[in-house]
């Protein structure tokens, strides 16, 4: 094998060989192998969050808009170019604050205000009750049919789950908003203006519930009782919309929120997103792809994802093109190449 050739593991010569042992660790950013850990510990992925949110040093305008938000309990519309680092302000009002892990609600072009207050399985519900009725055992435990077993097939989304009545806000990120449909903007004014929300499967059995609660799931995994099939918030959640630019939205729902533009990266704040993800060395390292990503995000639209992806391989696997494989990477997203 030619030194060209040396970091390549499949080589495309038609023989089998043993060179996936030599396949370096994944990018932090794809390390799936600690999401679903016996301890309940973080994977890797959220702890970069993490270490981003420690490292965010908001601009004087960000930060005033930011706390024009929390003052006015009024979300955040956040705006920008991809890697503006629109999704790590909210990780790191969340980590400054102590406001606990954030709720992420990531939008696609079928997304439905539904998805995001709760999902009521009824299928799994008619299923267990027939199952019961067979003489076998319901996925509720005792009588899956009794109106009490109801709260073990709802689930609060993730938007459902911060408005639960807490002391203390929880941070809420609905990521690129300007990705759905026509009418999700438009659902969304209630529920953000008054706080509140109802869910009627609970709603029609109040009264034949114990104290009319029912014990419903969050979209974090933890058990919370509902009385009356109303959920209402005490302290309004830190709601950061973010979108990147694609779409203008509806005039209620720009008056209803704080609007904050935020500009392409510098040098400064790229260079800190690539430590907090690869490491100190790997951003002195990448300075100068830093430097060319900046440049030609001048006329070209890019995201800083490419620059991470470049970085870490020709850090990781140091090929001899380094500089070719990191244009090949970076292709700009505006047009086709």
């Amino acid at each position: 094998m030619t030194e060209s050739s040396e970091w390549l593991i499949y080589r495309g010569a038609g023989e089998p060989h043993d060179g996936m042992n030599r396949l370096p660790p994944p990018p932090p950013w794809r390390d799936f192998s600690g999401r679903d850990t016996a301890d309940g510990s973080q994977n890797r992925r959220l702890g970069a969050h993490r270490h981003l949110a420690e490292l965010h040093r908001p601009g004087a305008e960000e930060l005033e808009m930011i706390n024009a938000a929390l003052y006015l309990r009024r979300p955040l519309l956040v705006t920008g170019s991809p890697g503006a680092g629109k999704s790590t302000l909210a990780h790191s009002v969340a980590y400054e604050l102590g406001l606990g892990d954030v709720l992420r609600w990531s939008i696609v072009s079928r997304s439905t205000l539904g998805d995001g207050l709760y999902d009521y399985d009824a299928i799994a519900r008619l299923q267990d009750v027939q199952i019961a009725a067979q003489g076998g055992y319901g996925a509720a435990g005792g009588n899956p049919g009794a109106v009490e077993a109801i709260g073990s097939y709802i689930r609060l989304g993730p938007l459902g789950t911060a408005l639960l009545p807490s002391d203390t806000p929880r941070v809420l990120l609905i990521d690129e908003l300007d990705k759905s449909d026509i009418d999700l903007p438009n659902d969304l004014l209630n529920v953000l203006e008054e706080g509140e929300f109802e869910i009627p499967e609970l709603q029609r059995i109040a009264d034949r519930l114990p104290d009319g609660e029912a014990e419903v799931l969050t979209a974090d995994g933890t058990k919370v009782r509902v009385r009356d099939g109303r959920v209402r918030c005490r302290a309004f959640p830190f709601v950061v919309l973010t979108s990147n630019g694609e779409r203008d939205f509806p005039a209620p729902l720009m008056r209803r929120c704080i609007h904050l533009q935020l500009d392409r990266p510098d040098h400064n704040r790229l260079a800190t997103f690539v430590r907090a993800h690869l490491g100190d060395e790997a951003a002195r390292a990448g300075d100068d792809l830093i430097n060319r990503f900046l440049e030609r995000s001048r006329s070209e639209l890019l995201a800083t994802d490419q620059l991470l992806n470049a970085i870490y391989l020709t850090d990781a696997a140091a090929p001899p093109s380094r500089d070719r494989l990191a244009d090949l990477l970076i292709q700009r997203l505006d047009r086709p190449r």
